[in-house]
């Protein structure tokens, strides 16, 4: 059976740790296509507090999230488990994008993994509702390793590609609406590296 947890207690986040993967679904307000992006790289993912989570956004052929956190702020972020012991687990909430040139971005940005280039913004949550489910039916697999390739690919990458992306593929979502904006900064101008000071979650 299902259960509904009134905040992101400490077994839930070893839960959330321990998954390779998660998923994060939007949409637009009227119309359009939901999105379901798939999300790898374990140090990419942060909860922040009880309530609050948030996610590393790298660079992609598409802005879909993006554009429909600015249209409406909706997001379902979901972690499901591959190992023996089956489970599901949803946080709903009101997602905002966080851009790199923003005073939050640096605080943020302590909680993930520096070794990233292509690093677009971080997309924060405010979680609403906090629900799991059994996932009997998702397959049990063995994780393998994460792949590197979208790291390998922006290390090649340079500012005039970025930029062609931010005025690109990057500037608008499928169904039209503003995801990008033009001024948007390019991966080259994001530090890598934690404060001295800065605790991992």
């Amino acid at each position: 059976m299902g259960k509904v947890f009134d905040r992101i207690d400490d077994k839930l986040r070893t839960f959330i740790a321990e998954q390779p993967m998660f998923f994060v679904g939007t949409a637009p307000s009227e119309g359009g296509h939901v999105n379901v992006s798939p999300k790898g790289y374990r140090d990419t993912f942060a909860v922040i507090d009880d309530h609050t989570i948030a996610y590393l956004d790298l660079f992609g052929s598409g802005s879909e999230t993006i554009a429909h956190l600015r249209d409406n702020g909706r997001i379902t972020v979901m972690f499901c488990s591959f190992t023996r012991t089956a489970r599901i687990l949803r946080l709903f909430g009101t997602g905002r994008v966080v851009r790199p040139d923003s005073a939050e971005f640096a605080t943020l940005r302590e909680h993930f993994g520096t070794g990233h280039t292509g690093i677009r913004a971080v997309v924060a949550v405010s979680v609403d509702r906090v629900a799991d489910s059994c996932g009997w039916s998702v397959p049990y697999l063995d994780l393998v390793e994460e792949r590197s390739i979208l790291d390998e690919a922006h290390t090649r990458r340079t500012d005039a590609d970025f930029a062609r992306r931010i005025a690109g593929d990057n500037s608008v979502s499928i169904d039209g609406l503003p995801a990008l904006e033009p001024d948007h900064p390019l991966p080259s101008q994001v530090s890598h590296e934690h404060t001295p000071d800065a605790v991992d979650s």
